[in-house]
């Protein structure tokens, strides 16, 4: 296996950043041919999704989240910004991990779709992402 942490400033403000490009740049430097990719965010306020990106799909993520899980005090989970205990939830909607396939060194995604970490937490601007690439 070869892994790979990335970090990614995300800054103070709602984020759906996209990690394609790194992704391919990490399987290009492993030497992927055909395998497994991982993608692991280690915190508990960030989740990954697979979307379209450019369309719009990443603002009307972020503004679904938004009326989902408001920011306001309903949230037991109390320390930092105010609704900071909504970003706690966010990882049991958008998972911590995602799997693709590697194929002939390149990710098995569909034309549209992007690797995306998904930050609503704005009190933690710098986020780490593992890559990870089990080659088959």
């Amino acid at each position: 296996m070869v892994s790979e942490e990335l970090e990614i400033r995300t800054g103070g403000i709602e984020v759906v950043y996209d990690l394609t490009a790194e992704i391919e740049r990490f399987l290009t430097g492993a030497g992927a041919t055909d395998g497994l990719l991982n993608v692991w965010v280690p915190h508990a306020t960030a989740g990954l999704a697979v979307i379209e990106t450019g369309s719009g799909s990443d603002d009307d993520l972020l503004a679904q989240l938004r009326e989902l899980l408001p920011k306001d005090d309903r949230w037991r989970h109390r320390h930092g910004s105010p609704g900071h205990g909504r970003d706690h939830v966010l990882p049991a909607l958008l998972p911590p991990s995602a799997s693709v396939p590697v194929l002939d060194g390149r990710t098995a995604l569909g034309t549209w779709q992007s690797v995306c970490l998904v930050d609503t937490n704005i009190d933690n601007p710098v986020r780490k992402v593992r890559l990870s690439y089990l080659a088959g």
